[in-house]
């Protein structure tokens, strides 16, 4: 399971060091790499085993909405295999989706790791920090025993 977060860069060819910890979830998969696809101004990045549940659980989905979300999640996905210095390549149009410019963020989601700009995450945390000290909120997390 993928956990906790690692601040990187991102280098001028779109090339990404995948943390130690992340690496040996990778490397216990049958392939070395991830299968990176765009949602929510991030990267999901899961490993090959994993990808091939996503891909069963998008086409038992049948409503229009669900078509639409499996042409654009599967329609800009790409294997992105590491290189001999624990490195994955991120094309283009997933780097400029998620506006990946230098300082990035991975962090661990359990099944995937998502790759998120420094200061979208910065962003997106602030707004979490809020919600979570909602009353409802706080009732549901409390209801977990946490």
């Amino acid at each position: 399971m993928f956990r906790s977060s690692s601040f990187h860069t991102i280098d001028a060819k779109g090339r990404v060091i995948i943390p130690s910890r992340f690496r040996n979830i990778l490397k216990a998969d049958k392939i070395y790499g991830v299968m990176v696809s765009n949602k929510d101004d991030c990267l999901y990045a899961y490993t090959f085993s994993e990808w091939e549940k996503v891909e069963t659980r998008i086409l038992s989905a049948k409503s229009s909405a669900m078509g639409d979300f499996r042409r654009f999640f599967l329609g800009n996905s790409c294997d992105c295999m590491c290189d001999k210095q624990d490195r994955i390549l991120i094309p283009k149009s997933l780097r400029e989706y998620a506006n990946l410019e230098k300082d990035i963020v991975l962090v661990g989601n359990l099944d995937r790791f998502e790759i998120w700009a420094r200061d979208k995450w910065d962003e997106i945390n602030k707004r979490m920090e809020q919600k979570l000290k909602k009353e409802e909120v706080k009732e549901e997390i409390a209801s977990l025993g946490l």
